[in-house]
């Protein structure tokens, strides 16, 4: 049956058919776990980044009283003393990370779209809660933001 037993040179197709079976099973096994890992790793780039954003637009609020109406690279690379350069896109979109102020100016919210890749957050109320759902959007914010995140 097996052709390094008895001599022979090669390897029959049962023989290579058995290891392509083999690696197929442990690949399947392996690739759902390798995407966990990029999601882990997204979610806590998310977390770093937002953080470092919501430093930016607090120190914006200090210098100028007020926030920002945007987070853009010019907002966010103007405040004193800078924080960021430059303001980083969300891993999970590769689009800008989500802003909204509350139309009274008291309350801002910054998020990202997370895991699933679509943003269910909308801004903040004038009462500071989130508009829209939380849903596995990861965001800061200075409200009293109600759940999730």
């Amino acid at each position: 049956m097996f052709g390094f037993l008895h001599g022979r040179k090669g390897f029959t197709i049962l023989e290579l058919l058995i290891v392509i079976a083999v690696i197929a099973i442990l690949v399947g096994i392996a690739l759902p776990r390798f995407k966990g890992m990029k999601d882990e790793g997204n979610y806590a780039k998310a977390k770093g980044e937002l953080r470092s954003i919501q430093t930016a637009v607090e120190s914006i609020k200090i210098h100028t009283n007020a926030y920002p109406a945007d987070i853009t690279t010019a907002t966010i690379g103007a405040a004193v003393p800078q924080i960021m350069a430059t303001v980083p896109n969300d891993p999970f979109t590769a689009a800008a990370y989500g802003y909204g102020v509350s139309p009274n100016g008291n309350y801002y919210i910054a998020w990202s779209a997370g895991p699933g890749g679509a943003a269910t957050v909308t801004g903040i109320a004038n009462t500071g809660i989130l508009t829209g759902a939380a849903g596995d959007d990861i965001y800061v914010s200075n409200g009293t933001v109600s759940s999730g995140g």
